[in-house]
């Protein structure tokens, strides 16, 4: 048996003992070692079920949450290498079919079957985990321990989204909002060469950006990105909006540039008034981007990863899951500021320091 946070509707998660699951054909079994929650479970837990089936309160069945988890795999299903067994894996969590257009194209987080761990079917807030083989990539000689590896789920949407900006090395990118996503966006974006600036309402947000890597912070409560880049005599490159709120989005497509590249990473969920007209006559690029490809941005996920000394002041705990609710699905109290990334460990009792240091040898 083993513990899971199950889902079954708005505001009601539970801790239940459920059998461990046995991998099918193609999969394996992973013992989760440590999980992240992220803006989205959070959503479909305050408001409505939207990306878990529902009925608008009420999942229409329950399922575990988790997508952002890493562990080690104890079971190989028929057709996996029995090799793999005590393997430390990140998992991409979206399983798609690998025969459709898209996925043909490369571009698996389109698939026309496109479903996820943690939404869709069982996740990663549980003891074990059952994923299939290919979409779980192993940490190997880059030698991050669990708690790192579970940051490379929301690392590859990151590496994803620049790489949809079409920026490269010198290039200037804004970041408008460095929250979860945001904050892995700036780091994304100057560990590959580009001169990051980013804006937030956040002073907080601000300073981690810094540490992150932008070349410069904007405070969006006295200054827009586009008077800054104005007053700089500077052009952005690519405008990345990561806030999904109207403001957010207003800040951003005023800082695009004609020829620009405006990145819509943040979802919009009211219908918003955007410069259409503009951006035909001035030939703005308005780019969409969602998830990951897992077989190119979890492993450049992992490598980014591996590159910075340490993670703490991105994700500096992990919970126990009887904490999920207080400390990962409802907002923080407030003038109680909560970390950018929330880690738990399905087998703790207590909260401890998160361990970000490298292994010494190899990980299997």
């Amino acid at each position: 048996m083993m513990t899971a946070a199950v889902y079954h509707g708005v505001g009601d998660v539970r801790l239940e003992e459920r059998e461990r699951p046995a991998p099918a054909p193609g999969e394996v079994l992973v013992r989760v070692r440590a999980a992240g929650v992220c803006g989205s479970d959070a959503a479909e837990y305050l408001h409505a079920p939207t990306l878990i089936r529902g009925d608008g309160r009420r999942a229409l069945a329950p399922v575990t949450l988790g997508h952002e988890f890493a562990g080690e795999i104890v079971e190989v299903g028929a057709g996996v290498d029995p090799a793999r067994a005590g393997e430390l894996v990140a998992c991409g969590a979206g399983i798609s079919c690998g025969d459709c257009r898209m996925c043909r194209l490369g571009r698996t987080n389109l698939c026309a079957g496109y479903h996820t761990i943690g939404f869709h079917r069982d996740g990663g807030l549980a003891g074990y985990v059952t994923a299939p083989a290919a979409i779980c990539v192993g940490v190997g000689d880059r030698r991050l321990g669990p708690d790192t590896a579970a940051l490379a789920q929301p690392m590859a949407v990151a590496v994803h989204a620049r790489r949809r900006g079409g920026a490269g090395p010198g290039d200037l990118a804004i970041v408008v909002g460095v929250g979860g996503i945001g904050a892995f966006l700036t780091y994304a974006c100057a560990a590959a060469g580009l001169r990051v600036w980013a804006a937030d309402v956040d002073p907080r947000r601000l300073g981690l950006a810094r540490a992150l890597g932008a070349e410069r912070v904007i405070d969006a409560r006295t200054d827009a990105p586009a008077r800054v880049l104005a007053d700089a005599g500077q052009r952005a490159d690519a405008v990345f909006e990561v806030t999904g709120r109207a403001t957010g989005l207003d800040a951003a497509a005023d800082a695009t540039p004609p020829g620009g590249r405006l990145v819509l990473v943040g979802i919009q969920h009211a219908a918003p008034a955007v410069p259409a007209a503009r951006w035909t006559l001035q030939e703005v690029d308005v780019v969409g981007t969602v998830a990951h490809a897992c077989a190119s941005d979890l492993p450049a996920a992992l490598d980014a990863l591996a590159a910075r000394p340490s993670w703490d002041d991105i994700a500096p705990t992990v919970h126990p899951l009887a904490r999920l609710v207080g400390e990962g699905l409802t907002p923080a109290p407030p003038g109680t500021p909560r970390p950018t990334k929330v880690l738990f460990d399905p087998a703790a009792v207590e909260a401890r320091p998160a361990d970000h240091r490298r292994t010494g040898k190899e990980s299997r």
